[in-house]
Formats: structure tokens, C-alpha cells, sequence
């Protein structure tokens, strides 16, 4: 387990190639071995402008080599202040390379989810870019709605996208945990990235499967929209998980979007905590 960066409420600062907008944002990340697991192989990094979840594989140590190579790495992009996907496509090289060197010879190699957002700009206005390899997962709450961000890259989600298996029968598939992506194994990483609006009132949801195993869509809705601050929601949604099963590791990374410039949530239930 690697943890970089600390946990903030109403940080402001700017946004690299904006036109001097500032951005208001309140985060909380958490980490739980959970009830069944030895050794926590999940790492996270909270370090404006990027936010990001790894869930390390290959045996204890080689899982918890994987996930902390690709977060100090991103943590070390991060540093530079403007993050960009071709340079988070660099980083991402550069710790496979350190995973492939801590690895040693392993004979069934090490590798690791990562998922996570950074702040960029589009025309000078803020946004996020959202990044996915792997399992782990990014979600948005919005005004009621919750939506899941990433597309998995596992076995079973090709399978449910290709009608062959529903949804429900995923879940208790044989192959549930096997991904089809991922940060390691001697190979080029591929993430997904997409574009996502930055408005005053998001949540956003960052977690490794060791969540979406044991909490249904509904019921991470329930606890993002009860929450009154991110760290009453990043602590709900790991207690729930632990209560429910704690199969596997936990990391979640919630975050709250206070303003945009000029533009403010007025629901903020935070505001006056």
C-alpha cells in the first residue's frame, strides 16, 4: 500500500491554461485492507491536479510493488503542474519500466488497475479527463443521477457487452476478477481516457472493485447523495463495504466540487460545516 498526498476541504487554486479560474474543490481518500485480505495491495494518490486508484495483482508483494510504482509516478506528474494525456501515457510507461525492475524475476510477472481524474483545460476552461486501465472504476453523482464514467476492461464486460451473459450473472461468473487490461506484465499501457464536464456541484467517485464488489450502483448513490462532506461519504461507502462482505481490499477517493470561477454550488451542504 502506497498513500500520496493529503486529504483537503475547500482548497482552491488554479488551473493549468485557464484564463485565471480558480477551482474550489473539498477531496477524502481512504484505504481499508478489508476482512479477508493479509496485505493491502491498493495505492492512491490525491495530489491536485490528478487523482488516482491502483489495485495491485500478483501476490502480496508484487501486487503492492505494481499499484506504488504507477502512483509515484503520477505523483511525479503531478508535481509538474499541468498534466496531459500524453504525458500521463509517459508516466504510466515509466512505471511499468520501475514494475518490471522491483519485479525481479517473478514468473508470474506484477501488474495493477489504475482510474483516477486530473484537471485540464479545454479552450482555456476547466475540465476533467477521466483515465481507466483495468477494473477500477470512476463515477459522477450529479444533480440525483449517479453514472459510471469507466468502461471495465475485464472478461465479463466483454461478455455483458456482447449479450452473452446479463449483468446479475456477472457477478457470480467464474471469471469475474479476470481484467484484460492492465498497468504491467512487461507491457505498453493502454488507458481509456475521456473528457467530463467541471460544474460546482459534482461528486466524483474514484475506488478499486474491493467497493463495487460489495455496493450496488444504488447503493453508492444513496450514501454520495446522504453524505453532508466527502469525508462522511469516503467513510460510509468503506464501512458499508466492510459490513457487507470486506472480500477484497477497499480505496475510495471522493470528490466535491464547491465552485468554478465564478459559478457556485447554492446546495452545498458543506458550506456551512
Amino acid at each position: 500500500m502506497t498513500t500520496l498526498g493529503d486529504n483537503a476541504i475547500r482548497a482552491m487554486f488554479g488551473v493549468a491554461g485557464t484564463k485565471d479560474r480558480e477551482v474550489e474543490l473539498s477531496w477524502c481518500a481512504i484505504t481499508d485492507v478489508g476482512k479477508r485480505r493479509e496485505s493491502n495491495q491498493d495505492s492512491f494518490v490525491v495530489h491536485p491536479p490528478l487523482f488516482s486508484v491502483a489495485d495491485g495483482m500478483g501476490g502480496h508483494a508484487l501486487g503492492e510493488v505494481a499499484s506504488g510504482a504507477v502512483v509515484r509516478n503520477l505523483k511525479q506528474l503531478a508535481d509538474e503542474g499541468e498534466v496531459s494525456r500524453e504525458s500521463l501515457n509517459s508516466a504510466l510507461s515509466r512505471a511499468v519500466d520501475a514494475i518490471e525492475l522491483e519485479a525481479g524475476d517473478a514468473e508470474l510477472g506484477a501488474g495493477t488497475t489504475v482510474t483516477g481524474v486530473f484537471l485540464t483545460h479545454d479552450e482555456g476552461e476547466p475540465i476533467w479527463n477521466v483515465f481507466n486501465i483495468g477494473d477500477s472504476r470512476v463515477y459522477q453523482y450529479f444533480r440525483g443521477a449517479l453514472s459510471q464514467i469507466t468502461v471495465d476492461h475485464s472478461v465479463v464486460q466483454h461478455l455483458i457487452a456482447t449479450g452473452q451473459i446479463s449483468e446479475d450473472e456477472a457477478e457470480y461468473h467464474p471469471h469475474a476478477n479476470v481484467i484484460t487490461r492492465a498497468v504491467g506484465f512487461n507491457e505498453e499501457p493502454v488507458p481509456d481516457f475521456d473528457a467530463l464536464a467541471l460544474v460546482p456541484g459534482q461528486r466524483l467517485l474514484i475506488c478499486s472493485d474491493g467497493l463495487t464488489k460489495e455496493l450496488t450502483d444504488n447503493g453508492i448513490a444513496h450514501f454520495l447523495a446522504e453524505a453532508k462532506t466527502v469525508e462522511e461519504a469516503a467513510q460510509k461507502l468503506v464501512d458499508e463495504a466492510l459490513n457487507n462482505s470486506g472480500r477484497d481490499n477497499v480505496t475510495v477517493i471522493v470528490i466535491e466540487v464547491h465552485a468554478v470561477g465564478d459559478l457556485r454550488d447554492t446546495t452545498d451542504l458543506s458550506a456551512s460545516i
